[in-house]
């Protein structure tokens, strides 16, 4: 592991829709995902968004942009995984793999079920690419909170974990900078081992 506490974590925000991205809607994804993590972490870190059409190509042309060229450590993208002819996000991501991360596909999966019955109908992946993990993430704002966070009762007790909290030591066993987080938003876990002291308050 090569971590850097001072490096700034580049995320690249890919929103994938045919519709959106003919301007006929308003893209909802990058947007929530932007709020998203202002609110959640609290190391530092800038984001490279790009807004596409439902196109195998020009997906697996973007990733590899946002990873080999801009830097990106983490990807993340809305849209597009479905059973639909024209979903073929996780397809794209895939294609650019070096590993394979099933148990995020799984997790996200097991996530939204707690939701709605047609949760069983996603094929999000997760994946790595060089030194970034790449993860596809629902379409829909509610839908990427409850993925990234997990489920809450009401009293903020945690019923299942969100996909976020194990992101922060992938990043690490890949060689990426050491994420932070609040806690109240989503606590990040890692072994005691790879935990760095906390700031002084």
């Amino acid at each position: 592991m090569n971590m850097n506490p001072d490096e700034e974590l580049r995320i690249g925000l890919l929103s994938i829709s045919d519709r959106a991205s003919q301007g006929v809607y308003e893209d909802q994804g990058i947007p929530a995902l932007r709020e998203w993590f202002a609110n959640a972490l609290r190391s530092p870190w800038r984001m490279e968004t790009r807004l596409i059409a439902d196109d195998q190509a020009m997906i697996e042309k973007t990733l590899i942009e946002l990873v080999d060229t801009v830097g990106c450590q983490l990807v993340l993208t809305t849209g597009g995984t479905g059973p639909a002819a024209r979903d073929v996000t996780p397809e794209a991501t895939l294609a650019v793999a070096d590993k394979v991360m099933p148990g995020f596909g799984e997790e996200m999966r097991r996530i939204s079920l707690n939701f709605v019955p047609t949760a069983i109908l996603s094929r999000q992946v997760g994946v790595i690419r060089g030194q970034a993990l790449i993860l596809n993430l629902p379409g829909q704002p509610k839908s990427i909170r409850e993925t990234l966070e997990g489920v809450k009762a009401a009293d903020g007790t945690v019923l299942a974990n969100g996909i976020f909290a194990a992101v922060p030591y992938c990043i690490d066993l890949i060689g990426g900078p050491y994420i932070e987080t609040f806690d109240a938003v989503i606590k990040a876990f890692r072994p005691k081992s790879a935990r760095r002291p906390g700031p002084a308050v």
